[in-house]
Order: structure tokens, then C-alpha cells, then sequence
């Protein structure tokens, strides 16, 4: 027998119903994907900036112009206590008796460069102290120059990354900053180290200011550990001035550069 009209009206609104409620499952299947993927990608791209943030403000958290671009810098946290377990030298730092309460006088070559320096060792007698034993072991030859920057009151050129890229030293830190200058002011010449945030994350990086620069105080500064006495206007001609890759006014030089020898006595 024939269905009726009504059954075949119900049939026809179940299907119906069957139809809407996968159509509707589908439909929440793709929402959740969308979801998903948008949260997975908004994820990654802060996870992203956040590295590229930590490789930037690793050094010169401070700095004008950052590194790359890398205004970077935002300002360095204030200086933990130093009981704080973060606080303290890590590895095989040197003993600053190692700088001997005197000027170190020596060469430092980049790209063939002949730089006349003069290292402090009574003023800065822990940083001084870990130069002398890079160069007594030899670390420094084949070591790149990463960073160059070329902003308003920001011009420095950061040498000596054991990776060579700048991202981080981790076989020795040491700390606390040591003559840096009160009002934040870096003569062209001077020679510093490079740190992060806290002031116990210097190591092997020091960086050469070829003019003039500015930088902030509130982090404790940086310490300066001597000076260039010669050779920087060759090091301006043959390699700052031929410009920072990408165009940028801070990144990679444009120019290939390396430590090819460094001397002290």
C-alpha cells in the first residue's frame, strides 16, 4: 500500500533534518579548523617575533635602531640583585687579577685593518682580563663582525660572536658592568662589551664605537674596556662607509668582516 501523504511529509522532514544537521557538522568541522589554524598561526608568529625580539635585543637592548632595524632596544631591565641566582658569573670566567691593575697595549686586525689599541685594566679589570685570555687561547681570529649600525648618535661596529651571528655566547658570562659612563656618552675610539639585559651576560662581544653614540644609563651602560688609538678612519672608509645589508641602519655590514688577528701585552 501506498504511503500516506503525512508519513511521506515526515519522511521528507527527517531527510531534511539528517541533511541540515551534516550539513550543519560539516560547517562546525570547518569553524573549528578555521579556529585552529588561525590560533596555531597567531601563535607562530609570536613565537616568531619573540625570537627574532631575543636575537635583536640580546645585545645593545638599548641601542638606537636596533639590530637590523632592531630598535630593538627597548630599555634595559633594571639590574637584578646580586643575590638573585641569575646574577652571577657562569663558566670558565677568568680571574680579573689576569689584567694586572694595567694599560694593555696591542693590534687589533679586522679585514687586514691594523687597529693601534690600548685596553684598561684597572678600570675594567674583569672585562679586560676575559680579552686577554680570548687572546691568549686565540679565540678571536676567523671571528666575525655581525652587526654594524648607522643611526643618530648610534655607531658601533659588534665583533667577536662565538656563533657568529650575535645570538649568544653560552660557555662563559660574567658581570657586573664596569666602567661605563655616567652620562650614557661613548666617544668615537671607544672599545666596549655588549651585553643583554642583565649585567651578567657579557662575553667574547665587545663593540667599537666609530662615532659618537648615545646610549641609555638606566640598564647600568655598558662596560668600556679601552680605546682605538689608530687605524679607525681606515676601518670607517673600507668598511663602515660601504653601507649595512638591506640598506638598513643596523645589521650585517654590506662589506664581509672578520677578525683576522688580535695582539696584547
Amino acid at each position: 500500500m501506498a504511503p500516506s501523504r503525512n508519513e511521506r511529509d515526515a519522511r521528507e522532514a527527517r531527510d531534511r533534518l539528517r541533511s541540515y544537521s551534516a550539513r550543519q557538522q560539516v560547517h562546525e568541522g570547518q569553524r573549528k579548523r578555521r579556529w585552529r589554524d588561525n590560533l596555531l598561526a597567531i601563535v607562530g608568529v609570536v613565537v616568531v617575533a619573540g625570537l627574532a625580539a631575543g636575537t635583536q635585543i640580546f645585545y645593545f637592548t638599548a641601542g638606537p635602531g636596533g639590530s637590523g632595524g632592531k630598535d630593538s632596544s627597548a630599555s634595559p631591565s633594571p639590574s637584578a640583585s646580586p643575590s638573585d641566582s641569575a646574577e652571577q658569573n657562569k663558566g670558565d670566567v677568568p680571574d680579573p687579577g689576569l689584567a694586572e691593575d694595567r694599560d694593555w697595549t696591542g693590534t687589533l686586525t679586522i679585514n687586514e685593518i691594523a687597529l693601534g689599541v690600548t685596553l684598561d685594566g684597572k678600570k675594567a679589570p674583569q672585562a679586560v682580563s676575559s680579552i686577554i685570555q680570548d687572546v691568549q687561547k686565540n679565540y678571536y681570529p676567523d671571528k666575525t663582525c655581525h652587526r654594524l649600525t648607522d643611526a643618530t648618535d648610534f655607531g658601533v661596529l659588534q665583533c667577536g660572536s662565538l656563533t657568529g651571528d650575535g645570538s649568544g655566547d653560552p660557555d662563559f658570562q660574567y658581570g657586573p658592568v664596569e666602567n661605563a659612563p655616567e652620562d650614557g656618552v661613548y666617544p668615537a675610539g671607544t672599545i666596549a662589551m655588549a651585553r643583554a639585559s642583565s649585567q651578567y651576560s657579557m662575553d667574547h662581544q665587545f663593540f667599537i664605537v666609530y662615532k659618537d653614540t648615545k646610549l641609555p644609563t638606566d640598564g647600568g651602560g655598558y662596560t668600556v674596556v679601552g680605546t682605538i688609538t689608530s687605524g679607525l678612519d681606515k676601518l670607517k672608509t673600507d668598511i663602515v662607509d660601504k653601507g649595512i645589508s638591506g640598506g638598513t641602519t643596523d645589521g650585517a655590514p654590506d662589506v664581509a668582516t672578520k677578525i683576522t688577528a688580535f695582539s696584547l701585552k
